[in-house]
């Protein structure tokens, strides 16, 4: 990696430590750390951004999680078993993720950024409800969508594509478990954490990961990710709002440019 600029360098660190931290509060950090690494490395292959983005959000995801482990209400049980179904779709994922190319890649981000971004105009109350109600007890038959639609679907698409991961996964635990949007959050770090561990080993296994950047980056992601997790423990997650649609506008902006631009 002797070929990336200090400047590069320094610019992807700080989009590390924002992703840290927007994942830690709402999940989704994945939204801005990926297409940055893809636009900071334009001449590799992207397999090679998304081992290496891999690398560093498992370092972030896992102090977000244990954090919240401590300190938030949670389902242990249930957050393992989704974690290990997880981790094994997301190995999968991994596996097709090289037939994807870059040319195909950036606009199919675009794609889930919009989608997103669309989410959280619409529901404007999504996650917002007190705190403070009795947890609905989710049936058995919503426990095992849960593994299906959460475990597999959520999980394969982090280890093919990964944008948007940490979101989705609070999204689907709110509304077929019934979480309120601490709960989920909680739940959604455990299970990012094997989503990333899972594409991880097999990104490595293919020699897909630039580890000096992403050691680098690790550091401030850990970072971004303490203060984003006691940040949403003491304030709630509403006032993320502004700040996940903004950089989502600026990275779909950026990345259209980076498309079609002549």
């Amino acid at each position: 990696m002797s070929d990336i600029s200090l400047t590069t360098a320094v610019l992807l660190c700080v989009a590390a430590a924002l992703a840290g931290w927007i994942d830690a509060v709402v999940g989704g950090g994945g939204l801005l750390l990926l297409p940055a690494l893809l636009i900071g490395l334009p001449d590799s292959s992207p397999t090679y951004a998304l081992g290496t983005n891999k690398a560093v959000a498992v370092t972030g995801t896992s102090i977000a999680a244990l954090t919240y482990a401590r300190k938030a209400p949670l389902d242990r049980r249930l957050a393992l078993r989704l974690g290990v179904v997880a981790l094994l779709a997301a190995g999968g994922g991994a596996v097709f993720a090289s037939a994807v190319s870059k040319e195909a890649l950036q606009p199919l981000i675009m794609v889930v950024l919009l989608g997103v971004a669309g989410f959280v105009v619409l529901r404007p109350r999504f996650g917002l409800a007190p705190e403070g109600a009795a947890p609905r007890v989710p049936s058995r038959r919503r426990k095992v969508a849960a593994l299906l639609l959460i475990g597999v679907g959520v999980g394969f698409y982090d280890g093919l594509i990964g944008p948007g991961t940490g979101t989705f996964l609070v999204i689907g635990l709110v509304g077929l478990l019934h979480m309120s949007m601490l709960h989920a959050t909680a739940t959604a770090k455990i299970v990012n954490v094997g989503t990333n561990v899972g594409a991880l080993a097999v990104f490595t296994a293919n020699g897909t990961v630039f580890w000096q950047l992403a050691a680098a980056m690790a550091l401030f992601n850990m970072a971004g990710a303490w203060t984003g997790a006691h940040m949403a423990l003491a304030r709630g997650s509403g006032f993320v709002r502004v700040v996940l649609l903004t950089v989502v506008t600026a990275l779909v902006a950026r990345l259209a440019y980076d498309q079609w631009a002549t």
